[in-house]
């Protein structure tokens, strides 16, 4: 009886299928999984369905975002926070004196927006969209090849009895690409104390903010007075935020550097088998594992190793200019030093932020050489000064190397003219940094 009923069933799967993803008249799960023949039974089958009804909106391959944004905001339990007036009026008195600290140690202009107090679900929405820029390529490339590998697996008659099977299951690793993009974005955010804190531009151009909810929690583990801890932090933020409104240039170079490397990433289709083999598709969770741990992310070719290493270098110059400016600024305040020495801590872990990037493109983005590269600043400072240091900053061709990271005292040379610059290049940059209009044949 067992067999015909089974084959009895397999001419009504796609209409069965069908009949739930229009959102209409919803069979019995029981009544689906037998005729699917697949393991979990009802239980399990219902999660899959659940995602598949959303994917089909966005059945044409598209990744519908926002899935992430909310899955995000139910991670951070962003909904039952928000800032007190009493955090809003301290943040923005931050911001207030902050912006004229900043003036006396740094070039860089105040910004065109006012800085502000975002709660959780303000940040997660503002900076959702370079997640999902950030994400798009290798979640495509990863649903598209674990697509091809599952249809493939698939049996003759039930391939056949479903069409669009590729085109489903496409929607559906996408749709958990998104969601899991959620719950680690959602995660950062209730750790996150600023715009700027992951070291990239997240919010967009010329914008600056704090999490006084955050900044509450970040205080009271220092046991650190939180008027201080919150206009060190608004000091920095400004400095960070400053520097890439002025820097146009640089937004760019390092949203689209991190971009190339993961379009870089390649597919180890022998690594998409391994996994495929025995999956059982209703075993949502394994998937999600597998998308959270990097599983299906292959190792680092010594194109993206190259890549990863100048990616590096930016950022450690991008934060160590920030903390040198920053120390500059808040020397008024009794605990800077302490404060300092807390957020390189906090960074030089990764926490959150590296579990942020690794887990969407496999990229361990950490300033490894921050410390060396603040040390140069403060080199170049007080041996050229603050217009010359911030002069750097005006064109990708005159920032720092990783050389001069080893070596500041050449830099210092070509700066100061206490040195031979050593070929064309070197002395087109000194003219122009001393400012000479028709340097010298």
């Amino acid at each position: 009886m067992a067999e015909q009923s089974d084959e009895g069933s397999e001419p009504d799967l796609q209409e069965l299928l069908r009949r739930m993803l229009s959102g209409g008249e919803r069979p019995d799960a029981a009544e689906l999984a037998k005729a699917m023949g697949v393991p979990g039974g009802a239980a399990g089958l219902e999660s899959l369905m659940s995602q598949l009804r959303q994917a089909m909106q966005h059945a044409d391959g598209g990744i519908d975002w926002n899935i992430a944004t909310e899955q995000a905001v139910a991670a951070a339990g962003a909904a039952t926070l928000s800032a007190t007036d009493r955090q809003t009026a301290a943040v923005d008195q931050a911001f207030t004196v902050a912006n004229l600290w900043l003036d006396e140690s740094s070039r860089f202009g105040a910004l065109p927006d006012a800085p502000r107090a975002l709660t959780r679900t303000q940040w997660i929405r503002a900076t959702m969209p370079f997640w999902s820029q950030l994400a798009e390529p290798v979640a495509q490339r990863i649903a598209a090849s674990l697509t091809t590998v599952f249809t493939e697996q698939l049996p003759e008659e039930v391939a056949g009895s479903l069409p669009d099977a590729g085109r489903m299951l496409k929607s559906v690793c996408g749709t958990i690409f998104a969601a899991q993009l959620g719950a680690v974005v959602g995660d950062l955010a209730t750790e996150v104390v600023s715009g700027g804190d992951v070291g990239v531009p997240l919010l967009p151009d010329g914008q600056a903010a704090l999490l006084p909810q955050n900044l509450a929690a970040f205080a009271a583990g220092l046991d650190l007075d939180e008027q201080q801890v919150t206009l060190y932090l608004a000091v920095r933020e400004l400095a960070h935020a400053r520097l890439f409104r002025n820097a146009r240039w640089l937004r760019l170079n390092l949203t689209s550097a991190i971009a190339d490397f993961s379009r870089d990433l390649s597919v180890d289709v022998e690594r998409i088998q391994s996994f495929a083999e025995g999956f059982d598709p209703t075993d949502m969770d394994r998937l999600r594992d597998a998308f959270s741990t990097g599983e299906l992310i292959p190792p680092k070719t010594d194109a993206q190793l190259a890549a990863l290493a100048r990616l590096e270098t930016l950022l450690a110059l991008v934060e160590g200019w920030v903390d040198v400016v920053t120390a500059d600024a808040v020397t008024r305040l009794p605990r800077a030093g302490a404060i300092a020495e807390t957020v390189r801590r906090r960074r030089a872990t990764g926490g959150p932020a590296e579990q942020a990037f690794a887990t969407l493109v496999g990229l361990e983005l950490r300033p490894r050489r921050l410390r060396e590269a603040a040390a140069m600043w403060r080199r170049v400072t007080e041996a050229a000064g603050i217009e010359a240091r911030d002069a750097l900053w005006t064109h990708p061709d005159l920032l720092p190397t990783g050389a001069d990271i080893d070596d500041p005292d050449r830099l210092v040379a070509r700066l100061t003219g206490g040195g031979e610059p050593q070929d064309d290049v070197d002395r087109e940059i000194a003219d122009l940094l001393r400012g000479d209009d028709d340097p010298p044949v």
